[in-house]
């Protein structure tokens, strides 16, 4: 029963290793047939494929040179919209102190130029006429109704100063004419560049409706945060927002002024590049600072006015200078000398492997192998659900796993050789030689993603691409030997082959405890070792004491033979003294 549980855990553990591969395929074959998104190999990075690059020139209201700070915002702000559009490895950058450059891989769609070239503040302004390019405006039934004339005494009265963004007094017979001349259509009717004191007449982003509008009451810099969620309690998707300290305040005054006011002066608009994204009704007073946008939104569209939102609030206004189509910097050549690269290590660990372990090196290519799909059909899945483009350094990254992996194979072989020269059966080395590997593995791994973390937190978005496959594949790396590496050994202990220690298998018994024996004698025991050196110097003691008494005799035999006076026979003469 005990021999028969490591192998059920090798067999789950390797059918879940085949789900596991299987769910990856399923979901990029999804994404290749049905979303007709995703691709059956990775996205390239920008260095590596070539993409599109636009150029933005920022320009202040005193036509001053923008300072460093505004740059530095506004390259911030223009990387949130970029990555809020899910594409990845784009690079922003300045320019000759008042360009952005934006590069991105492969060709940008209308819907990511538009988010990037979208370079006007966001402001929030009172509607004061919202109507059909007719004289009708639009009410909250849905239904035009003549849209609502001030008094025209009122508003030609010099003295007769708004009071506020809402004030009809704004809208005077001048405005009201320009109002029924104004076409959506005309693309020269540009109301981006508008002074934010006066009021303006624009449409939204479709032409559907055009609007008069009060002046700027905020602008997007209030906007902490914007977020899409689906409202519990009437099941409607919606936009929520997050004022600053400044702009609750401000925001609360507004819809102290808005709530239970006639259509259309019930709402406010958020506009951006001087078209309206949005014109909300005022439904309530919110005094809190974080109050919801709700309509016929789908899941799609509040995300997108979410994005807008969050990220509309430039300093500064830029012009489009020039957006064109840039080859790779790198190119083709240079990831094939990448890929080159890496064939080099996966070859060379492979016939290390051989030499050193024999057929088990066999095991650490299969898992090689294995680790490389995965970690294709990972980063095909990530580029089409996160953007996540392969650059040279994400290559890099990769080829550095390879050494990584190694090292891991190398530790958990030598464990399990260590258990056999303490005389342990294959298949008990197997299991108690994993319980020791793992510890080392772990901690190892663990440190490795840990770097990789910190990397791609602090490092130039350049570097992030390396830190993100390295981590990547660390994690990719432990899941292997959990699932693969570990129950294959399992399983193949048990063989005759690597279970009955072939000299071949890597795993022979023998071979592996002539080599401790040798070095067993060297080194123990020691309790003999030491009794040894004890014995060498009381030896080295004796022939001492015999050599130093040689020397007395000698000395003693000297003297005698000098106290015979020369004479040839000591022998007779002792006799004589004997006598």
């Amino acid at each position: 029963m005990a021999t028969s549980t490591p192998v059920r855990h090798a067999w789950r553990a390797l059918t879940g290793l085949l789900v596991i591969t299987a769910l990856l395929a399923g979901i990029n074959a999804l994404g290749v047939y049905v979303f007709q998104q995703s691709s059956w190999t990775p996205a390239l990075a920008l260095d590596l494929q070539g993409g599109t690059q636009i150029v933005l020139e920022a320009q202040t209201e005193d036509g001053a040179a923008p300072s460093e700070e505004q740059m530095n915002q506004a390259v911030t702000i223009i990387r949130q919209r970029v990555d809020a559009s899910g594409v990845g490895e784009a690079d922003v950058t300045t320019q000759a102190g008042n360009q952005i450059v934006v590069q991105i891989p492969g060709q940008a769609d209308e819907e990511t130029r538009n988010r990037i070239e979208a370079s006007a503040q966001l402001q929030l302004r009172a509607v004061l006429v919202a109507g059909s390019p007719a004289t009708t405006f639009v009410g909250e039934d849905g239904n035009e109704t003549p849209y609502p004339t001030p008094d025209p005494t009122l508003a030609a009265t010099p003295s007769a100063e708004p009071t506020n963004g809402s004030d009809l007094a704004w809208v005077t017979p001048k405005l009201q004419a320009e109002y029924q001349a104004y076409d959506c259509a005309n693309p020269t009717n540009d109301p981006a560049n508008a002074p934010a004191d006066e009021p303006l007449i624009t449409c939204d982003a479709d032409g559907t409706i055009k609007y008069i509008l009060g002046p700027v009451e905020l602008d997007g810099s209030s906007i902490d945060d914007a977020s899409f969620g689906l409202q519990q309690q009437n099941g409607l998707w919606a936009v929520n927002l997050k004022f600053d300290e400044e702009g609750t305040k401000t925001f609360g005054e507004i819809s102290q002024r808005l709530y239970g006011a006639d259509p259309p002066l019930n709402q406010f608009a958020f506009v951006l590049d001087g078209y309206v994204l949005s014109a909300p009704s005022m439904n309530a007073v919110i005094l809190g600072g974080d109050p919801s946008i709700t309509g016929n939104f789908t899941q799609e569209s509040s995300k997108v006015l979410a994005d807008q939102l969050k990220y509309g609030a430039l300093p500064l206004s830029f012009t489009v200078e020039s957006s064109n189509s840039i080859s790779a910097t790198l190119g083709s050549q240079q990831l094939q000398i990448g890929l080159i690269a890496g064939l080099i290590g996966l070859a060379l660990v492979a016939i290390y492997s051989l030499i050193v372990y024999r057929a088990l090196g066999f095991v650490i290519i299969a898992s090689l192998a294995v680790m490389a799909v995965l970690t294709y059909l990972t980063l095909c899945i990530l580029a089409w659900r996160m953007g996540f483009r392969l650059s040279l350094a994400g290559v890099a990254g990769l080829i550095v796993t390879i050494g990584f992996t190694a090292d891991s194979f190398i530790v958990y072989f030598e464990r399990i050789r260590d258990e056999l020269r303490d005389g342990k059966s294959i298949t008990s080395a197997v299991e108690d030689g994993w319980n020791r590997a793992k510890r080392t593995i772990y901690i190892s791994k663990s440190i490795n993603i840990l770097a990789a973390v910190v990397l791609y937190i602090l490092a130039d978005a350049t570097v992030k691409g390396f830190a993100f496959t390295l981590g990547l594949t660390t994690a990719i790396d432990v899941l292997i030997f959990i699932l693969f590496t570990h129950p294959v050994m399992q399983l193949l202990a048990r063989t005759k082959f690597f279970g009955g220690g072939h000299p071949l298998s890597g795993l022979d018994p023998t071979a592996l405890g002539a080599v401790y024996r040798g070095r067993a004698q060297f080194r123990a025991p020691v309790a003999a070792t030491s009794t040894t050196a004890a014995d060498r110097r009381a030896g080295k003691s004796r022939n001492e004491a015999v050599r130093r008494q040689t020397i007395a005799e000698r000395k003693q035999a000297e003297l005698a033979a000098g106290s015979a006076g020369g004479k040839s026979k000591p022998g007779p003469t002792a006799k004589e003294g004997d006598d």
